[in-house]
């Protein structure tokens, strides 16, 4: 069975408790929703989001012991404001989301997430969305494949994989990863250490593909509003891109007291204020990355929201 990432961690400095409300906005294959609803008990609820219509019914399966104490939705959890309040649900304990792919939609083929299964070029999260990473790879214009590949991929090479890409689908539109992957081994040199040559664009790919950036910045709004005071939000990141926002949101809504000319102090920051749990972020242990290597990468952030500005010392 998939193993959930720092799960322990989550339920701990989520602080899950008995007949709390809780989403979960990236449900995946339900390892952190089932942890939630055992905790919760029979008065608490959960509501479970995930934009994969397929992971909704696996897991569904699975968390089916629960009852109507886990309603499941499918959706972008960056809708999560609007979701909630049409599940009628208007304040919650805590929210948790698990960024990034899921493990099982990288291991299967189909899907197209992945060079190590050769497969079609899709990588779309949400498989009712119109456009996959074939349509990027295809059509997007040289300089634009640059800017992704730099921008969501940090790929040292783009201009180089960029133009290899466009003059080869000239000849032939790209349809498989295996293909894909093969042509930017090729362009980058081919394989030099540990880490595939195609690994930094096929993560700009399906960024793009599935609009993460701008989907984190959403959830992340939405997900404070639904927070009751003293709610708490859990964030697990895989890369700096995903980190990154979280670690600047969490900040600018801790703000920070501000000296004034004429004496006295100001809190400076955005509403509603925070405080953070974690000064730095929770990874997992060595243990866990022996038993789950794909943890390895992994980063939780938490805050909490409160009813007045976090002042140390108070």
């Amino acid at each position: 069975m998939h193993q959930s990432v720092l799960l322990d961690e989550v339920l701990t400095l989520l602080d899950v408790r008995e007949g709390g409300v809780y989403i979960d906005g990236t449900m995946g294959s339900g390892g952190h929703a089932e942890g939630i609803l055992e905790r919760i008990g029979d008065s608490g609820m959960l509501l479970a989001i995930d934009r994969d219509q397929e992971a909704l019914e696996r897991t569904g399966r699975r968390l089916s012991r629960f009852g109507d104490r886990c309603i499941r939705v499918h959706g972008n959890y960056g809708d999560i404001g609007t979701l909630a309040a049409e599940a009628g649900v208007t304040q919650v304990d805590g929210v948790l989301l698990d960024l990034g792919v899921s493990s099982d939609q990288i291991d299967t083929a189909s899907r197209g997430f992945s060079f190590m299964h050769d497969g079609p070029l899709d990588m779309r999260m949400d498989q009712s969305a119109p456009r996959t990473a074939a349509d990027v790879v295809n059509t997007t214009s040289e300089q634009d494949l640059v800017s992704l590949l730099r921008t969501f991929g940090e790929e040292r090479s783009a201009r180089r994989v960029a133009a290899t890409l466009v003059q080869r689908r000239k000849e032939k539109p790209f349809e498989t990863t295996g293909d894909l992957a093969e042509v930017i081994s090729d362009a980058k040199g081919g394989r030099r250490g540990h880490t595939h040559p195609a690994t930094q664009s096929f993560q700009a790919i399906r960024m793009v593909v599935n609009g993460e950036i701008e989907g984190i910045e959403a959830g992340l709004n939405g997900g404070v509003e639904v927070l009751k005071e003293g709610g708490r939000m859990a964030v697990i990141t895989f890369h700096s891109l995903e980190d990154r926002p979280v670690k600047h949101f969490f900040a600018a809504h801790e703000g920070r007291w501000a000296s004034l000319a004429a004496g006295g102090e100001r809190w400076e920051g955005e509403l509603p204020p925070m405080k953070r749990i974690t000064r730095k972020p929770v990874q997992p242990t060595d243990a866990e990355v022996r038993s789950n290597p794909r943890a390895r990468s992994s980063k939780l952030r938490v805050a909490e929201r409160l009813t007045a500005p976090f002042k140390k010392g108070r």
